[in-house]
C-alpha cells in the first residue's frame, strides 16, 4: 500500500509502529483495553502518499469515514476547506512550491481526516514532506499529547511556512518585471500576464484558509472542544502568518495589475512619440518637396519659352523682330519672378 508511515502515539510518544492499517487499529484498541490511553493524546497517525482508489476506500472502511469526504479524496483537486462529518473532521489544504526557473507556482494537495483517536493524512503530491512534520512533533511530546488537533496545527504550520519562499520568489520576479517595464522590454507584457496567472492560482490556495481558521475559532469556542492554551496560542500564530500571506498575495495581484496598466501607458506613450517623430519627419520631407517643386516650376517657365523659340521654324511670330530676343528673355525673367513671388507668399520658399 501507499502507507509511508504508521504509528500509534500514547501521551505524545510513539508507542508502536504497526506494519498495516489493521495493525494500527488493533494496537490502538489494545492500548485502550490496557488503559494505557486515558487522554486525547492516544491516537494513531497513518500517512499515505498518492494512494489509489481501492487503498483509500479500504482505509475509509476501517475508520468509517464519510462517503462524501472519501469521494473528495478519491477525486482530489479540491479547494481548501474544513468539513465535519459526525466525529470526523475532513480538511483539505493546498501547499505550494515556487519554481523560479519556470516562474510557476506548483500547487499540491493534502487531505486530513481527524477523528477522536486517529489522524489520516493523504498527500497527492510529494510536497510537503510530512515526515519532517512528524519528526518535529515527536520531538515535542507535550505538544503531540494533544492528539489529532496537534497534528492539524503542525501540518497547517508547515503548509503556511512553505508559502514564504513562494512569496519571496514572486517578489523577486515582480521586481525584475518593474525594471523591464521602464527599460521598454517588448516581452514584458507576456511575462506580466503569465505571472499574474500564477499569483491568482496561489491566491486560490491561500484565500480559503481564512474560512478554515474561522471554523477553528468557532470550534474552539464550543464547550469540550477548547484545546490547551499553548496549542491555541500556536494555532493563533499560524493564523497570523496565514493572514500576512493572504495580504501579500492580494498586494501582488494589485501590483501586477498596476504594472500592466503602467506598461500599457508607457507602450502607448512610446508609440505616440514614434508617431510624432514620423509625423515631424514627414512634415520636414514635405517642406523639402515644396521647395524642390517650387524651384522646378520656376525653372520650367523659362525653359518652356526657350524651348518654344528654339524650334527654329521659319514662320514664327517675332522671329525676325529686332526686339524679339529681349522680349523673350524678359518674359522668362518676369514669369520666373512672378512664380517666385507666389511661392514665397505661400510659404513654399
Amino acid at each position: 500500500m501507499s502507507v509511508i508511515d504508521n504509528a500509534v502515539y500514547v501521551d505524545g510518544r510513539r508507542a508502536a509502529a504497526p506494519s498495516s492499517v489493521d495493525g494500527a487499529l488493533a494496537e490502538l484498541h489494545r492500548c485502550r483495553r490496557d488503559q494505557r490511553v486515558e487522554s486525547p493524546g492516544g491516537f494513531c497517525w497513518i500517512g499515505m502518499l498518492r494512494p489509489d482508489d481501492d487503498e483509500i476506500r479500504e482505509v475509509a472502511k476501517e475508520f468509517d469515514l464519510h462517503s462524501l469526504a472519501v469521494e473528495d479524496t478519491v477525486n482530489a483537486h479540491q479547494r481548501p476547506k474544513m468539513e465535519r462529518y459526525g466525529d470526523t473532521e475532513f480538511i483539505v489544504l493546498r501547499p505550494a512550491r515556487y519554481v523560479d526557473r519556470d516562474e510557476t507556482v506548483q500547487i499540491g494537495e493534502v487531505h486530513l481526516f481527524l477523528g477522536p483517536d486517529f489522524v489520516i493524512t493523504v498527500r497527492h503530491a510529494v510536497e510537503p514532506e510530512l515526515a519532517e512534520v512528524r519528526e518535529r512533533l515527536e520531538s515535542h511530546p507535550d505538544l503531540l499529547a494533544h492528539g489529532p488537533m496537534a497534528v492539524l496545527y503542525a501540518v497547517l504550520d508547515r503548509v503556511v511556512d512553505d508559502y514564504a519562499p513562494v512569496l519571496d520568489g514572486l517578489q523577486d520576479d515582480i521586481d525584475q518585471i518593474e525594471e523591464q517595464v521602464f527599460q521598454g522590454d517588448p516581452q514584458v507584457s507576456r511575462r506580466i500576464y503569465q505571472l499574474t496567472r500564477e499569483v491568482i492560482a496561489f491566491q486560490r490556495a491561500v484565500e480559503p484558509l481564512q474560512e478554515i481558521f474561522v471554523e477553528l475559532r468557532g470550534r474552539f469556542a464550543k464547550s469540550g472542544e477548547t484545546p490547551d492554551l499553548e496549542l491555541r496560542r500556536a494555532m493563533r500564530d499560524v493564523i497570523d502568518h496565514a493572514t500576512r500571506v493572504r495580504e501579500r498575495v492580494e498586494g501582488f495581484r494589485d501590483l501586477l495589475g498596476n504594472i500592466l496598466t503602467v506598461n500599457a501607458t508607457l507602450v502607448a506613450q512610446r508609440q505616440n512619440e514614434e508617431m510624432t517623430r514620423l509625423t515631424e519627419a514627414g512634415f520636414a520631407q514635405n517642406e523639402q518637396m515644396k521647395k524642390v517643386s517650387s524651384w522646378a516650376a520656376i525653372l520650367f517657365a523659362p525653359s518652356l519659352i526657350a524651348g518654344i523659340y528654339g524650334m527654329n521654324f521659319d514662320n514664327m511670330p517675332e522671329l525676325h523682330w529686332a526686339f524679339g530676343y529681349p522680349m523673350a528673355f524678359g518674359m522668362m525673367i518676369a514669369l520666373a519672378l512672378i512664380l517666385y513671388t507666389m511661392f514665397r507668399r505661400n510659404g513654399w520658399l
